[in-house]
């Protein structure tokens, strides 16, 4: 079988090349340390800090969270501070929710939350002894984890954009197209397009009233793709989620998912290699088709899905 090529999707991450610069000069044996490493610290530059707390209000008008969060070591005691939430959808945000989340400064004064996640450990524990079963199978299946059409799909358990859990088995005794994608992709003929097509394929699976059918999209990006942002990828798309669910989770599920659907993933700075695939998978959980790229019609696959 050729093995699908890899395709370049860039991610815009100031962060990321942050951490990258930071992680080269601090393995540097041989630099001596400069004057400049030696001024103090400047309280207004851009910082970056994981963050605990519990929302105790919200700003529809300004799109904000007010959060009593706990004490950030070393640079921030215990206090309620206001937040905006950037691409995340505030709707999903509720007065006394737990949460995490990345506390990022851009400009003085100006303080946000990116990857917001809502704190529920019912939920984590579930999807994390998922994710062990998960983990254990792909090792088990070792040089064949890559399943191929005919065999069973993998089984999971990941959260939707709704932060609801969601299991494979929910979508036995309905067939399945399940594609992988990330939000900050920023090639028209990637990501876009492969979601594109599939809310084309929703609308034409309803006007065409095709039964039981499911549409799936899982992050290649759980880091960033939170559900809240999820929900709003979605929103911008006009997705009906009413059979449509964007998934994320843990990073080590996701990369287990991506090797036994066989699909390439390469991180980079700042970028993300990956090939794409769109799979249909029949009523009991069976890989019956696969399409490699983004090259597919939404007709071609409605057709098929019709006749099966």
């Amino acid at each position: 079988m050729t093995r699908p090529r890899l395709l370049i999707a860039t991610v815009s991450s100031l962060a990321v090349a942050l951490a990258l610069t930071a992680s080269l000069t601090g393995c540097s044996r041989s630099s001596p340390p400069t004057a400049a490493a030696e001024k103090p610290k400047d309280p207004l530059a851009f910082e970056e800090h994981d963050l605990r707390g519990e929302i105790v209000g919200l700003s529809v008008e300004r799109r904000t969270l007010l959060v009593h969060h706990e004490e950030i070591p070393g640079y921030m005691p215990e206090m309620t501070m206001e937040f905006g939430i950037g691409a995340a959808d505030f709707n999903l945000f509720k007065e006394g929710q737990r949460i995490t989340g990345r506390m990022i400064q851009p400009a003085p004064g100006e303080f946000q939350l990116d990857r917001i996640r809502i704190v529920d450990a019912d939920k984590d524990r579930v999807v994390a002894a998922a994710a062990a079963e998960l983990r254990q199978e792909t090792q088990i299946r070792g040089r064949a984890v890559h399943r191929e059409v005919g065999e069973n799909a993998p089984r999971f358990t990941l959260l939707n954009q709704e932060g609801e859990l969601v299991s494979f088995e929910r979508f036995r005794g309905r067939r399945v197209v399940l594609n992988f994608i990330f939000t900050r992709c920023p090639i028209a003929t990637m990501c876009p397009a492969a979601t594109t097509k599939m809310a084309q394929l929703q609308r034409l699976v309803r006007e065409q009233t095709i039964p039981e059918v499911e549409f799936v999209s899982i992050t290649l990006d759980p880091a960033h793709d939170t559900p809240a942002i999820l929900r709003s990828y979605a929103a911008g798309y006009g997705i009906d989620s009413a059979n449509f669910s964007f998934l994320t989770g843990p990073e080590a599920a996701i990369r287990d998912l991506l090797l036994q659907f066989g699909v390439l993933v390469e991180p980079g700075e700042n970028l993300f290699k990956h090939t794409l695939a769109t799979l249909v998978i029949d009523r009991d959980g069976r890989i019956v088709h696969r399409i490699d790229g983004s090259q597919w019609t939404p007709a071609d696959v409605a057709a098929r899905l019709k006749r099966s």
